[in-house]
Order: C-alpha cells, then structure tokens, then sequence
C-alpha cells in the first residue's frame, strides 16, 4: 500500500526505531533497512547514517527505543562514535552530526571543540595527483637531493615564470557591522579584466630580469628564447654556471627552448608536472606580489611598471634567499609524504 508524504510526515522518532528494530531482527544490515523503511514509509525518513546508529545500540543489546529525559545531567555522547564520523566524512554538519548522535547541535559543538576541531575551508590544491604523478614528484625529489654533495649549487639558481597582474585587484573582506549595516562594498571584477602578463628571472640576489608584455601578447616558444637571452645578456660576466629551474608550461618544454638552453650552456633541472610548490616564483615571489597589489587598482601600463619596480626593488636580498634555500626542505616533504603537496600556512 502506497504511504502519502503526509502519513510519513506524521511517524515519530520511536515509531521509525521499531521499524529499525524489526529490520535488525530479520538480520538486515543498516543500510538494506533504511532503504526498505525509505522504500515504504516514504523516502527520506530515515537516514543510513541513523540506521547505523540504531544498529550499533541494538548489537550492543541497547534495545531501549525511547529517548533519555534531558533535563538534568546532559545526555552522554559517544566521543568514538563522534570521531569516527568525522574522520569518514570531515563535511557532515552540526546538524547532521546531531541527528545521528541522538544529541542537541550545541553538544556536538562543545565535544568537537574539546576534540580540537574547527569548522573551516578545506584547502585549494592545484591539481588532482594520480598515483603515477606522486611518484613523479617523489622521484625528481629525490634525485635533487641525491646528485649533489651539498647545496651550495643553489647559489648559482635562476628561476622564473610568468603572471597576470590585474589593474584592478579588489577583493571582499569581512567586516565588523551591526545588524541591518550593508558594510563597505566591493565591486565585482569583471567579466574580461584589464591585465598584463609579468615576466620575471631571479636568484638568491634578487631580480635578474623582468618584462610586462605588451597588452594582447601571449608566451610562445619563440619569444620565451628570446627572454632567455635577455636574462643571458643581464648574466654576463657575473655568473659563469646557471642551474635553471622553470616549470613544463608549453614554451618552456618546446623543443626549441630545450635547443636555447642547451646552446646557452644552462643546466635545467627536473620539475615534476603541476608542482607549483616546488617553484620559488610561485610558493614564494609570487604570493609576496599577489599580496602586495591587494585592494590595489592602477590607471594604465605606466602605473603597473611603477608598482612593481617599488615591490621588487623593496624587498631585501634575505628574502630572495629565502625563497631559493628553502627547496631543499620542501623536497625532503615530498619524499616524506609520499608526492603529497605542500600546504601554506
């Protein structure tokens, strides 16, 4: 016989647990019993989650459907049961929690903070690793730190890459308002921003060398050689050996900029695919730019250059090192997780 959504509606807590308790005393496993309850009473009533839960008190020879009196002493939660959700699924809300703990969300809430936990965003990851990339990354890890004594080859490092900086770089923060205040706006960012590709080569002594392309330009093979030989010329007479490091965007793989650096006697070293934090330019250089042109908006080309000859000439010589002498550290955390990425603080 067919059950209207308002029949489903109507059932109480205790009436849904004696059919979990029936469906545990046919030896049905939890979630075939919430499917068969959902497939007759009315999808959505019970969760298999909750299933679950019923089950465990009832293999536990728990049998007691109705729930306990809540005023006085607060009602006990079971901590384990509590991780144990969490680690399986980190997402599930207060109110889901609450629902399959049997408990009110503000318990919930008082137990995960005493667990340590906080409800915030997971973390961005550039990509998706397979199996295969993790070891790629493990292994050109650890062929770097491997194929050399000691590091002081660091010293003779070059690396670079490329960036759009916007005219515009607002961005919506959190305010302090009272109720009904609409706070400070933000304008939205446009659809197509105005921007300009920055191009840029350094070392453990700053900026070798840095260019914005002219508006509508785009990297090619053929004038990414021609910026290494810009970077060569602003080299000569102050570096005779370079270890080159960029990543595999497709000029810098081309087989004539593999031919440029070959005839420019430089000694590139391997950077596995979609590792953004094995690059100092990116991990370090650029994160340092991205937030110092926040809430910034520039009027045309001129006022770019301008920021960015103060940003760069700004920064000390420390803080190139930084960026550069910190790859070592950053390869052994590859190695040691297995390929996994490096999170920021």
């Amino acid at each position: 016989m067919d059950v209207d959504v308002e029949s489903k509606m109507n059932l109480s807590h205790r009436e849904v647990r004696v059919l979990l308790l029936h469906e545990f005393r046919l030896g049905r496993k939890a979630t075939e019993a919430a499917s068969n309850i959902c497939g007759t009473m009315g999808q959505g009533l019970v969760s298999t989650r909750t299933a679950q839960r019923w089950f465990n008190h009832f293999k536990n020879g728990d049998l007691e459907l109705d729930d306990l009196p809540r005023s006085g002493r607060p009602m006990e939660v079971d901590v384990d049961f509590l991780k144990q959700l969490i680690e399986e699924d980190p997402r599930l809300t207060l109110r889901c929690l609450a629902e399959q703990l049997g408990c009110s969300h503000t318990t919930v809430e008082k137990h995960l903070n005493e667990l340590g936990k906080t409800w915030k965003y997971g973390v961005w990851i550039p990509h998706e690793l397979s199996a295969h990339q993790l070891q790629q990354r493990v292994d050109a890890c650890m062929d770097l730190i491997t194929s050399h004594r000691n590091y002081q080859w660091l010293s003779n490092l070059i690396t670079g890459d490329e960036k759009w900086v916007l005219y515009v770089n607002y961005t919506r923060r959190r305010q302090w308002l009272s109720a009904g205040q609409t706070g400070v706006a933000t304008p939205k960012a446009d659809l197509h921003p105005k921007k300009l590709m920055l191009s840029v080569w350094w070392g453990i002594k700053g900026v070798i060398h840095w260019e914005v392309l002219p508006n509508g330009y785009t990297i090619t093979a053929d004038l990414y050689c021609q910026q290494l030989d810009r970077v060569a010329e602003k080299l000569k007479g102050k570096q005779d050996r370079v270890y080159f490091l960029h990543d595999n965007a497709r000029p810098h793989v081309a087989k004539s900029t593999s031919e440029k650096l070959l005839k420019l006697g430089w000694i590139t070293i391997p950077h596995p695919p979609y590792s953004p934090d094995l690059a100092p330019t990116d991990y370090h250089l650029f994160r340092s730019l991205s937030n110092d042109l926040r809430d910034k908006k520039f009027d045309d080309e001129s006022d770019v250059k301008t920021e960015l000859v103060k940003f760069f000439d700004e920064k000390s010589q420390d803080f190139y090192e930084r960026g550069i002498m910190s790859l070592p550290e950053r390869w052994q955390q590859v190695v040691d997780s297995n390929g996994k990425y490096i999170f920021e603080n």
